[in-house]
């Protein structure tokens, strides 16, 4: 059993802090089309976020990108701050966000059905398709 971990992480203007609560030091890849649109590449997230507190949730503009999941950021200044899901608490944090130089663990890839050819990470990793994700989430394809 790990033990929980706090970390903390504002956008880029200040106007919206993070706290974040998280089992372990590991991130997922997310290579889907919505990610890559949203950040210009594959989302680099906490995938083990047991909690989430948000000092400046006025500043939040929250966009719904599919039926089941939403995002999250800066009004000011375009940070993203989250993916969730909108029937669950599941959030995914950009890493990027909290790092403080942590020592990170790049463990899941997921979509890795839609991840262009024009990149790779060398880590060993656990892949899963977007039909894996679905499943996984859904309990059905």
């Amino acid at each position: 059993m790990s033990a929980t971990n706090e970390y903390r992480g504002s956008c880029l203007c200040g106007a919206v802090s993070l706290t974040i609560m998280a089992d372990n030091q590991e991130v997922g890849a997310c290579h889907c089309n919505m990610c890559r649109i949203w950040g210009g590449g594959p989302l680099l997230a906490l995938e083990s976020v047991k909690e989430v507190r948000i000092d400046g949730e006025d500043e939040i503009t929250v966009f719904r990108s599919s039926d089941w999941a939403e995002r999250g950021f800066c009004r000011q200044c375009g940070t993203h701050l989250f993916y969730r899901l909108r029937d669950s608490k599941h959030y995914a944090v950009p890493v990027g966000l909290v790092d403080g130089g942590e020592p990170w663990s790049l463990t899941a890839q997921i979509f890795i059905d839609e991840k262009p050819t024009f990149y790779d990470f060398a880590n060993q990793t656990r892949n899963m398709t977007g039909q894996e994700v679905f499943e996984a989430f859904t309990g059905q394809a």
